[in-house]
């Protein structure tokens, strides 16, 4: 959510006249997040996120404006998108596609407690759970075949150190496949930037542009990556909490339990990837940052040392919490 794209006041106001609002009292870029330009946008008529992205399609995009929409509807505290006067949800600003949706109240949370994690995960899995309805499809554009050409762009300017992590992780994953475990609605970024929360009261999930199908512990295993590491270990009380708000809405599957410590570490090795893409490979914008890989590249080295702990710890909730 940097900004690449500047928007001024008069551009803003044309896109504007095509929605049903009234005058635009002000607007600020947002300085988060690294994919799309987003601005706050105040109007008289209320509070809205204005984006324009900067990668997709207007063709796939319909899918992520459908989902979001889809979710708010079926109660899932997702911004629903705003319709313009023919009923479109996307136009078209400075070339880019662009979308309004509604500005939810709330922050993200920098230090979560076990109750933000188990309030988190009831939602997660709620939306694994109603997702199962949602009729449209998209394919993971993150998944092992980014790995491996993103891998192999990367090599040459890591190093020997990382080199080596990576290629013995990259081969660990290939003997890994489990076409047997659940698939959906993935949100695929739910990290505590894209969730806000007023006190412990969650009032929004954001950013859906990762969204597509995949494996919904891969989903939550990147949910905890972020929410469950504190200091570089693995806060299981935090994961205790965050297992069994999602077990409220979604039961876990027998073969989930062996997949999970592999699973943990695919999670912590995509985003070690793209962070390592963006620092390496980053794109000009007018107020843009990159986050540290380094985050990543230790919690992928703490899961492969700590595997049968990963394993005990599943199986211990799934005793005590699950019977």
């Amino acid at each position: 959510m940097s900004v690449y794209t500047a928007v001024d006041r008069v551009e803003l106001e044309a896109f504007l006249a095509h929605y049903s609002h009234s005058k635009l009292l002000g607007f600020q870029g947002i300085c988060a997040g690294i994919e799309n330009t987003n601005y706050f946008v105040t109007t008289e008529n209320g509070e809205y996120v204005l984006t324009l992205f900067e990668h997709h399609s207007a063709a796939e995009l319909g899918y992520f404006l459908e989902l979001m929409a889809f979710l708010a509807e079926q109660g899932v505290p997702s911004a629903h998108p705003v319709a313009d006067n023919q009923k479109h949800y996307l136009r078209t600003l400075k070339g880019k596609p662009a979308a309004l949706v509604l500005r939810l109240p709330g922050s993200s949370v920098e230090q979560p407690a076990a109750a933000h994690c188990g309030i988190l995960g009831a939602e997660l899995g709620r939306i694994h759970r109603v997702g199962q309805e949602f009729p449209q499809h998209r394919a993971n554009n993150r998944g092992p075949g980014w790995w491996l050409q993103t891998a192999r762009k990367l090599q040459p300017l890591l190093s020997r150190e990382d080199c080596t992590l990576l290629e013995r992780e990259l081969v660990f994953q290939s003997d890994y496949h489990f076409e047997e475990l659940p698939r959906g609605v993935i949100h695929a970024d739910l990290f505590r930037d894209n969730a806000l929360f007023v006190d412990e009261q969650l009032t929004g999930i954001i950013d859906f542009y990762y969204a597509c199908d995949g494996l919904l512990l891969y989903d939550l295993a990147i949910a905890v990556n972020d929410w469950c590491i504190s200091d570089g270990v693995l806060d299981e009380k935090r994961l205790w909490a965050m297992l069994q708000g999602y077990r409220q809405q979604r039961s876990f599957q027998p073969c989930e339990a062996d997949a999970w410590p592999v699973i943990i570490r695919a999670a912590a090795l995509r985003f070690w990837l793209s962070r390592l893409n963006d620092l390496h490979f980053p794109r000009e914008g007018e107020m843009t940052h990159s986050k540290n890989p380094d985050v990543f590249k230790q919690i992928l080295v703490l899961h492969m040392t700590n595997q049968q702990r990963l394993r005990i710890c599943w199986d211990e909730l799934q005793n005590a919490i699950f019977p």
